[in-house]
């Protein structure tokens, strides 16, 4: 095929057979394009005739692609990032007058924690634009990039799409939260025998603090395991129970009576913060002011600015 033959194909179908390859299932590729399950129909039966291929085959609920259609996604997806990547260097992003919406994912202690300030910020910033959030993790973060569920992602991940980036934000030092009616130091005898509030996304009551625990000779009793940190203070009050948090998490729910954090009396790995995203919006100028305005107000230079005295940040 030559040039003069991309005359006979609406690109729009491109954008359609990528997504039921990522989705396997009209009415999610119709509810991640806007469009209906006829539409995305018709576009298939289109595609079908384009490339003289069956291309998806339904078994059950899903719609496995063909052979051939494998084959084009592995040729389509580089074109189409770079089509991306060209169209989005032509055009400005002013964040006064735009009106763009960013999907971002965010993990729940940063959703909790440091959206509300962050937030405030960036509408000071760009008062049009608005934000649609998906609750991510480092299990979850690699899908939503490769998928466009999500262009920006924020948490603590481990592995990523070759075609992702990922820029370093700050240090997650763990605090040990607990009723502030407990005085007296945290030692490691007194960390161990009190029971443990466990914040888990996948309803886990083991991980990295049991590992820690365990190479000390020692383990502690989770006799909770809950998927967010919302109800968390809530629940630690008036109670002997303790539950490890990030720093600023700790430090956002000690504002108020109640609380207390102290530091964890064991060592534990490091864990960084970090904002990953797909490679195709790099050079996109909405995107690249977002990841500017998150770097700034997020990064570890400027966390005790944002988190402790807000107002003194400039914009």
């Amino acid at each position: 095929m030559n040039r003069n033959d991309l005359r006979k194909i609406d690109f729009s179908l491109l954008i359609v057979f990528e997504t039921l390859m990522h989705e396997r299932n009209l009415t999610r590729a119709g509810e991640k394009l806007f469009l209906c399950q006829s539409a995305i129909s018709a576009s298939l039966n289109r595609l079908r005739q384009f490339f003289d291929d069956p291309l998806f085959i339904r078994m059950g609920r899903t719609m496995e692609p063909t052979s051939r259609a494998f084959e084009i996604q592995r040729t389509l997806t580089p074109a189409l990032d770079t089509m991306a990547a060209a169209l989005g260097n032509t055009s400005e992003f002013d964040p006064v007058t735009s009106a763009t919406v960013f999907r971002i994912g965010l993990s729940d202690d940063v959703e909790y924690s440091l959206l509300p300030e962050l937030l405030r910020q960036l509408r000071m910033e760009a008062p049009q634009v608005s934000f649609v959030v998906r609750r991510t993790d480092h299990s979850l973060l690699a899908h939503q990039l490769s998928t466009g569920e999500v262009s920006l992602g924020v948490c603590h991940c481990r592995e990523l799409p070759a075609n992702a980036k990922r820029k370093f934000l700050r240090s997650i030092r763990p605090s040990v939260l607990s009723a502030n009616a407990y005085a007296g130091a945290l030692d490691i005898n007194e960390y161990s025998n009190r029971p443990h509030v466990s914040v888990s996304v996948n309803g886990e009551t083991s991980d990295y603090i049991d590992r820690a625990l365990g190479s000390l000779g020692r383990q502690r009793q989770v006799v909770l395991a809950v998927p967010q940190y919302s109800a968390l203070k809530t629940l630690l009050e008036g109670t002997d129970l303790l539950a490890v948090v990030p720093d600023y998490v700790a430090r956002a729910m000690t504002r108020q009576s109640g609380l207390r954090a102290d530091p964890v009396p064991m060592p534990l790995p490091a864990l960084d913060l970090s904002m990953s995203w797909s490679a195709t919006l790099d050079n996109d100028p909405a995107e690249r002011w977002l990841r500017s305005r998150v770097s700034h107000y997020l990064s570890e230079k400027n966390a005790t600015l944002i988190e402790i005295s807000p107002t003194k940040v400039a914009a």
